[in-house]
């Protein structure tokens, strides 16, 4: 059996989620829901909730998992897969939805927000959806002996979610929807990276050289762009440090000897 097989159940996970979002829109607890978790992870520091919200931001998380370029390329893989899977997808059901956020319809001053106030295209909730998207193509991408302590990329993801309702961005249906979709993604980019050729995935192969170069565009934009939120400059320092660090290893990695075949 394929060590990278994908459970067919695991295909219907996500439904559960997306069910939930349904149940809490039609049932009219959208509000309610919303405010009730606000409320609750205020009692948490606010950097706490703009450092999670990090973990969702595409260009954040690829910085932060860079260094799987030298250390697992092929998980690596699957999360870029997985990331423009998710790229794609949060807009195209953002626009088909095009539902107001909590800022759009709820009193301002009457729930806690960090940053500006974003009023529309709240389903589903990006950054929920890329960090389910990332944890699960880790997650698949790996060999079945090697997934449990993975787990905790999902709880992690999970918290992400929580963040967007903790600075006010969404509410709790668009994170649970994010959630689903962004499960998907991470499914089909580690079904499309378990594909990809082993003699491809070298330090010295056109495929990581692009990967390379993703890094070099990484840390433009965490030195010209403001990722999310201004508390969130710390992190977005760590990633330049991080990428670039990796890059020079990387670097080093092309001037060594190549290893010999046993004969």
């Amino acid at each position: 059996m394929n060590k990278k097989a994908i459970p067919q159940f695991a295909w219907f996970i996500p439904l559960a989620p997306i069910a939930l979002a349904s149940a809490i829109y039609f049932g009219e607890l959208q509000s309610s829901s919303f405010l009730f978790i606000n409320q609750l992870t205020q009692q948490l520091p606010n950097i706490l909730w703009a450092w999670l919200t990090f973990l969702g931001n595409g260009w954040g998380v690829f910085a932060l998992a860079f260094p799987l370029l030298l250390l697992a390329p092929r998980m690596l893989t699957a999360g870029i897969f997985a990331g423009v899977l998710a790229a794609l997808t949060s807009p195209l059901l953002k626009g088909l939805f095009n539902l107001p956020r909590p800022a759009g319809v709820l009193i301002d001053g009457s729930f806690h927000r960090i940053g500006e106030a974003l009023l529309h295209k709240a389903f589903p909730s990006g950054h929920t959806l890329t960090a389910f998207a990332i944890a699960s193509a880790l997650y698949f991408s790996a060999n079945k002996e090697k997934r449990t302590p993975l787990l905790i990329l999902f709880l992690l993801a999970a918290l992400v979610g929580l963040s967007r309702n903790a600075v006010g961005a969404h509410w709790l249906t668009d994170v649970l929807g994010g959630a689903g979709f962004g499960m998907w993604c991470g499914m089909v980019g580690a079904l499309m990276a378990n594909q990809f050729p082993v003699n491809q995935l070298g330090p010295r192969k056109i495929w990581t050289h692009l990967i390379a170069l993703g890094g070099v565009v990484a840390i433009y934009a965490h030195l010209t762009q403001i990722m999310d939120l201004e508390l969130n400059l710390p992190l977005q320092y760590l990633s330049i440090a991080i990428v670039a660090s990796t890059l020079a290893f990387y670097v080093r990695a092309q001037f060594a000897p190549a290893p010999h075949k046993a004969e």
